[in-house]
């Protein structure tokens, strides 16, 4: 850092004319296929064009005042405005008023056991004889008790070569700086009149742009629309048997719906798949343990030599 401040205070002198064209802002190089109309700045009340006074002080048209108006609404009745399709599912909002005597009613049995959350079957339930159940790959928990004999025997060669981290690579270079070094020739070079010529951008034209206000014939003010016109502008009508919402998105449950018992064969299918649980699946209380024959194995030379890191 010390080398670049002295690099920097031994060219405060430099005032090139390079310098002060590179710091000029650069121009917009937009051209009429791409740019329409003059530049718009977004968020401001700025008209594209100004508004001429006799357009300012003028009188709509008949014909102008007719295409003004709002479009018709056909919804008449009952389906004004239709609050079903507030929330575009159909129906209205679920959330209505209650009425007094709703809110001072008694559930039945029948309503009290149709509210209760549905239970899981007891071959489901984990119970406090099955710990193995919480992890289901044959063991409770990974961290277990430490013996004292662990704590204080002496690490092997081999485990010490094993826990070192991995060195980088010999041919492995570290990054660079940040900062590269301006020589002063480049500092006081002065482009070429070639390079000037090929650094300037292309003149393309500005237009053609169409006129944003043109008049209308007086034939198409007072033009009628024909029979066929306004056919096809009719609104699409509703096709035979069209049913309309329900008034009220809520009804009422007959008594034989509440009273009804279902049959034995729909408590049969009611009933979940009772499966094999994972204790007797995936139990292997030997799948942690280390036999004492791979402890004590020693690792042939081949092994030993494909165990090796590539040397490039």
């Amino acid at each position: 850092m010390a080398e670049v401040a002295v690099q920097d205070s031994s060219y405060n002198h430099v005032t090139s004319e390079r310098i002060f064209e590179l710091a000029e802002p650069k121009h917009s190089k937009s051209v009429w296929l791409t740019s329409f109309g003059p530049r718009v700045m977004w968020g401001t009340q700025d008209m594209l064009w100004p508004i001429s006074n006799g357009a300012l002080g003028g009188e709509a048209t008949p014909r102008v005042m007719e295409l003004s108006s709002p479009k018709k609404n056909f919804q008449t009745g009952v389906k004004v405005n239709r609050p079903q399709y507030v929330y575009s599912c159909g129906r209205e909002s679920v959330i209505w008023d209650i009425s007094p005597l709703a809110g001072r009613a008694e559930a039945s049995d029948r309503i009290t056991r149709l509210a209760n959350h549905k239970q899981a079957p007891r071959e489901y339930l984990e119970k406090e004889d099955r710990p193995h159940y919480n992890f289901s790959c044959g063991r409770v928990s990974p961290i277990w008790d430490v013996s004292d004999g662990a704590k204080q025997c002496d690490d092997r060669p081999r485990t010490s070569q094993l826990a070192q981290a991995k060195s980088p690579h010999p041919q492995f270079q570290g990054e660079r700086q940040v900062e590269s070094l301006i020589s002063r020739s480049t500092l006081i070079a002065r482009c070429t009149e070639r390079l000037g010529h090929l650094s300037r951008p292309k003149n393309r034209p500005n237009g053609p742009f169409r006129e944003p206000q043109w008049p209308v014939s007086d034939s198409a003010k007072v033009f009628s629309a024909t029979t066929r016109s306004l056919e096809l502008a009719k609104p699409k009508s509703l096709p035979e048997g069209y049913q309309p919402n329900r008034e009220d998105p809520q009804w009422k449950i007959p008594r034989s719906a509440r009273r009804a018992i279902a049959s034995s064969r729909i408590n049969e299918l009611a009933g979940p798949i009772i499966r094999a649980s994972m204790d007797h699946v995936q139990f292997d209380p030997d799948a942690f343990l280390v036999k004492e024959t791979a402890l004590k194995a020693a690792c042939s030379p081949r092994v030993e030599e494909l165990a090796a890191p590539i040397r490039r």
